[in-house]
């Protein structure tokens, strides 16, 4: 008979499993509902005049925004890993593409994109630590972007937009607390203690001993140590810069979307906000791959507030959701290369 707990841990595992599907089951279904129940006939026409050169202007942009968040990781690895910027852009791809393609959570291309850098030579804790600090990053340059975004809200005044903006603050001091936390978790003496322990226990039951490769740290800690040692602090901010700057061109996916639809009203702070915020929306909603049904929601919502029809909403999430296909399938196509050649080169002859 199966003792109660182990049955309770065994239900906890299979719903985290499928966590990421059920989240993209209920996305798709959010997202079908707020385009059906909204004109479809607007929302076709003010897609269809973004047409096809603005679709391409915004693949583009979001192709130049992939490629900088890849240049901000490769800084974090400047000094410590002979690899080229290339291996660091392609790799950023496929993160990405796995990410708003796969139902897995929001994590899950991050987790492969650390494992395929040490295809290039970079030893398992580096490359682990490099995620852990490229995240690190990711996640309070965003935090900082949505701030700039709920500032520039407040200026609009009215109801909706204060209690909007009250929320996305309180969002954002959870947010600061989780980063503060992941920050300490990374530099805590204590919490490096704890894990070392944990490790020399697991691996003196499984009778089994990691070694350092290629010069590199023995353990993720060590790792993380030499990626935030003092003498890089230049490389720190030169990633933490790039990945600001990686927010901010998102902007302009939405203004060459507004542009091509001929609505001229709408003022590049206010651009700002709806790209800072829909974002901040999205990423609340990690579980949902994507963002499905989340990112139209937040469009809907913060559109309204700017004179933005709810048709012309949608089609600016839309257009958005082009570059996950056209960047992301190409993106997968390029992982299972990359996994086959790594599997024609270390199977036995």
């Amino acid at each position: 008979m199966t003792p109660p707990a182990t049955g309770r841990r065994r239900i906890g595992r299979a719903i985290l499993r499928r966590l990421p599907l059920l989240g993209t089951v209920l996305g798709l279904g959010l997202g079908i509902w707020l385009v059906v129940t909204h004109d479809l006939h607007a929302v076709a026409d003010a897609f269809g005049r973004i047409g096809a050169v603005g679709l391409i202007g915004i693949v583009l942009v979001r192709a130049a925004i992939v490629a900088v968040c890849g240049l901000a990781w490769q800084r974090l690895l400047g000094g410590l890993a002979k690899v080229e910027a290339g291996a660091f852009l392609i790799l950023r791809f496929v993160r990405e593409g796995i990410n708003v393609l796969l139902p897995v959570a929001s994590v899950g291309g991050d987790v492969v994109g650390g494992r395929l850098l040490t295809f290039w030579g970079v030893a398992g804790p580096l490359a682990a630590a490099s995620i852990l600090v490229d995240m690190l990053m990711q996640v309070a340059t965003q935090g900082l972007f949505a701030l700039l975004g709920v500032v520039l809200l407040t200026r609009v005044g009215g109801g909706t937009a204060e209690a909007l903006a009250t929320w996305t603050a309180g969002a954002l001091a959870v947010t600061a607390v989780i980063v503060a936390a992941f920050f300490a978790v990374q530099r805590s003496g204590a919490a490096r203690n704890l894990v070392r322990r944990s490790t020399g226990r697991m691996r003196r039951w499984a009778g089994a001993a990691v070694a350092p490769r290629n010069g590199a740290p023995g353990g993720v800690y060590d790792a993380l140590d030499a990626v935030w040692a003092p003498g890089r602090r230049g490389d720190i901010a030169a990633g933490f810069g790039l990945h600001l700057l990686a927010w901010g061109m998102g902007a302009v996916e939405i203004w060459i979307a507004l542009a091509c639809i001929g609505i001229a009203g709408v003022s590049w702070t206010e651009i700002l906000v709806i790209e800072a915020l829909s974002q901040a929306i999205k990423s609340a909603a990690f579980p949902v791959p994507s963002g499905l049904g989340v990112q139209e929601g937040g469009f809907v919502l913060l559109g309204g507030l700017f004179g933005l029809d709810p048709g012309t909403a949608l089609a600016l999430s839309l257009a958005k959701r082009v570059p996950d296909v056209v960047l992301g399938v190409p993106a997968l196509i390029a992982w299972q290369m990359l996994e086959a050649r790594r599997a024609t080169v270390v199977a036995p002859d």
